[in-house]
């Protein structure tokens, strides 16, 4: 089954082009079965970019999805045009009564602040508890993460020396898990963060099971059973030039920044980086919906109760 988002979102062309299933309001009502709602809220800047990154993630399951954009009610994006926002995101408070199955929380390029000085910081908390009542399971990526098991858990987020950036291995440390069916034992993520969490202070919370980690960058998928909830602090979802525009754009503007690790041939900047990330991805983000499909209401209003 398809995706099922607006024809006119540029992710539908992207995705059409690639060949994953794609499909419009008009199809989707001829098929008599209910679609599993699944929400992104969207922090980071480049919008259409990390649209385009989830939805091919998501819509690459044999069940039908229906995407929802969800921004934050008065933060304004300035990287992406008002009228796309306007045309395809929902502010949060619009979205409040909805029940949805999933909930992928991006990441957002924040790190060096501490989390309450984020200017939509109670909003995003006021989101977390909703996650509680109104969400199936979540799904918290990179910064979006470390900041729900920040507030669920007081796991401190720390600040690193330098930035961890690059392709690196993690181990499978939960091969029976439902979310690394498939999983290798090990797996290379790419990594893109100044901050790290610290294995030690989470493993002091009983409640929560790290199921992917690296000797070199710590951890990186954690499961949060008690609150349907998984925290992941690195990029599956990257394209293959996604580290390649970071550090393009770093070096054009003078900023210090090293060569991404692992990631370029011969760690040649003048080569082609190569993906050997990509089934992997497709294995998580397809084990998190079959979780989600195997577990969630079928009537969606039950959800929370």
């Amino acid at each position: 089954m398809p995706i099922k988002i607006p024809a006119d979102l540029p992710a539908f062309d992207v995705l059409t082009r690639e060949g994953v299933m794609v499909m419009d309001d008009d199809a989707a009502v001829h098929q008599d079965i209910r679609p599993l709602k699944i929400g992104l809220l969207n922090l980071m800047p480049k919008k259409i970019q990390t649209e385009n990154q989830f939805a091919r993630l998501i819509g690459a399951t044999p069940l039908q999805i229906e995407l929802t954009l969800i921004r934050m009610s008065d933060h304004r994006t300035r990287n992406t045009a008002a009228e796309h926002m306007a045309s395809f995101y929902r502010p949060f408070q619009e979205v409040k009564d909805l029940k949805l199955d999933g909930l992928i929380i991006t990441g957002a390029p924040i790190e060096h602040l501490e989390f309450t000085d984020v200017d939509y910081w109670n909003e995003l908390t006021e989101i977390f508890e909703w996650t509680q009542t109104n969400v199936h399971s979540t799904f918290g990526v990179c910064w979006g993460g470390m900041a729900m098991i920040y507030h669920l858990h007081k796991v401190k987020k720390h600040m690193l020396d330098h930035k961890a950036f690059g392709c690196f291995r993690h181990q499978n440390l939960e091969p029976a898990s439902p979310f690394l069916r498939g999983f290798s034992d090990d797996c290379v993520i790419p990594v893109s963060r100044w901050t790290e969490m610290k294995q030690a202070e989470i493993d002091a919370v009983p409640a929560l099971k790290t199921l992917l980690g690296s000797d070199e960058v710590g951890p990186c998928l954690v499961e949060d059973p008690e609150h349907r909830a998984l925290y992941i602090f690195n990029h599956f979802e990257y394209d293959s030039d996604t580290l390649k525009q970071e550090y393009d754009r770093d070096v054009e503007s003078g900023t210090a920044i090293n060569v991404p690790v692992n990631y370029y041939p011969d760690d040649d900047p003048s080569q082609r980086p190569q993906n050997r990330w990509r089934s992997h991805a497709h294995l998580l983000y397809g084990n998190w919906i079959n979780q989600i499909y195997q577990t969630t209401p079928f009537d969606i209003d039950k959800i929370g109760q």
